[in-house]
């Protein structure tokens, strides 16, 4: 068993002969053959126990156990107590997931402050197999199918190379002493349960079933690398990240097959659950404008691409409600859109024609105006027609993005649109051979982005 141990830290490169390493003991029979084997290899290393609470005395008698032993040893001892219930429910995840959560941070935390290099688990062959299974029942998809590393980071597992049964014996042989968790006897536990009642009768057909998985499982790493390397080659030819989100053009689904699965590794960065991403696939086939949420993200299906946009930001745009008046004698406004303003009567010279620049007929306003987002059942009457046209239907003509639409302004008087500001002015309040004093506004944004030699003001009368 010490020359399998050793063989195998050596073959995964798991450390160096200068490394100090962390043992992260709870008193069961794993790790207090991990820490036999680490003594007997002659291995610089220090105890970590973690007391998490949940089995009252048990729990203490658990940390008494390996202090003892650590002393007896004589390695540094490290133990910390866990209200891992309150954190669970604080943070609404798992006991299980909990206890790992705050075990792994106190280890970064001992190491920093001690000197380890790399903290070891007790994880073996069976815990591969069973881990396996449960992500196999989770759908985890292939990432989930990798199994334990050896080495992940800052944590190695250096008992990756046996089986329980295996390791049972060694502790036999060496007449160590262990703590049994009665816990782990318990079927309402997942794991337990593919232990006792799966993996056993699987063993039955095959007594080197963990091994046999094992090669399988490094058979999937290396396809799950391959499958990787070609991911990220598709991510860098289809997502472009942008000042209004991440763009992923939608042209090329029709290329690339099975669609979904290469949906859902794209948007993976993204949290994006497989069920949500097999409705965005659906979408594609509809008109623009569905909308599909993460946990952290937001997905607009666009005319010609998928946006997505952190959540956050979205919570600090502007809501439709939010109106701004301007009173006629204003000459700026910041927010929620940048505009520039000036009156003027010299009608001829009048920077005509440009989009990001509406020439008002001050006559026909009527103060304050006020400026708004566009809401359903909006209209005006664009600049050189005659008729009516709802702003929905602009949009659509103008091929304006939804992303685009979600930030357009409007300039308001009374009840009529006066501009959809940076896109058209309304023909009413176009400037005539009558006007004699003209209102004339800057969208300051628009006129950098059209204009980069111009900018706000400074467009109108040199």
């Amino acid at each position: 068993m010490l020359q399998a141990f050793r063989e195998y830290i050596k073959s995964a490169d798991l450390f160096g002969q200068s490394d100090r390493i962390l043992l992260a003991v709870s008193g069961g029979v794993d790790s207090i053959a991990m820490v036999r084997l680490f003594k007997d290899a002659g291995i610089d290393f220090g105890i970590a126990h973690s007391n998490f609470g949940l089995r009252a005395d048990e729990s203490d008698g658990d940390e008494n156990f390996v202090k003892d032993l650590a002393f007896q040893f004589g390695v540094p001892f490290f133990v910390k107590h866990f209200n891992t219930k309150h954190f669970a429910a604080e943070h609404k995840i798992s006991i299980q997931m909990a206890a790992r959560d705050l075990r792994y941070a106190w280890f970064d935390e001992i190491m920093n402050e001690n000197g380890f290099s790399f903290v070891a688990t007790a994880h073996h062959l069976d815990d591969q197999a069973e881990t396996f299974f449960i992500n196999l029942l989770r759908g985890t998809g292939i990432s989930g199918m990798h199994g334990i590393l050896p080495k992940q980071g800052r944590i190695i597992r250096p008992l990756m190379f046996t089986t329980r049964e295996k390791i049972m014996a060694f502790a036999l042989d060496e007449n160590l002493a262990w703590r049994e968790d009665r816990s782990n006897k318990s079927r309402k536990y997942l794991r337990n349960k593919l232990r006792l009642d799966i993996l056993s009768e699987l063993r039955k057909i095959n007594p080197v079933f963990s091994y046999k998985l094992n090669e399988s499982i490094a058979h999937l790493r290396d396809v799950e690398t391959i499958y990787h390397n070609h991911i990220i080659g598709v991510t860098a030819d289809l997502v472009q990240e942008t000042p209004e989100g991440v763009l992923i053009s939608i042209d090329w689904i029709y290329e690339y097959q099975p669609h979904a699965t290469y949906l859902f590794e794209l948007l993976k960065p993204y949290n994006f659950a497989y069920p949500v991403v097999k409705e965005i696939v659906r979408s594609i086939d509809t008109f623009s404008g569905k909308t599909f949420y993460s946990p952290t993200h937001r997905l607009l299906r666009d005319r010609e691409n998928f946006i997505i946009q952190p959540l956050t930001e979205l919570k600090t745009c502007p809501v439709t409600g939010e109106v701004v008046h301007l009173e006629k004698n204003i000459t700026t406004l910041d927010h929620p859109v940048s505009l520039c303003i000036q009156q003027t009567d010299k009608i001829s010279d009048l920077p005509m024609g440009k989009s990001f620049i509406a020439c008002l007929d001050e006559d026909k306003l009527k103060f304050p105006l006020v400026v708004r987002k566009w809401e359903k059942g909006d209209w005006f009457i664009p600049l050189g027609l005659k008729g009516k046209k709802k702003l929905s239907d602009f949009f659509i003509d103008q091929k304006i993005s939804v992303a685009d639409k979600e930030k357009t302004w409007l300039l308001v008087s009374g009840d009529d649109i006066v501009w959809v500001i940076g896109k058209r002015i309304d023909n009413r309040f176009r400037i005539t051979s009558k006007t004699r004093k003209a209102y004339v506004v800057t969208s300051v944004d628009d006129s950098i982005e059209e204009a980069p030699a111009a900018c706000g003001c400074s467009l109108l009368f040199g």
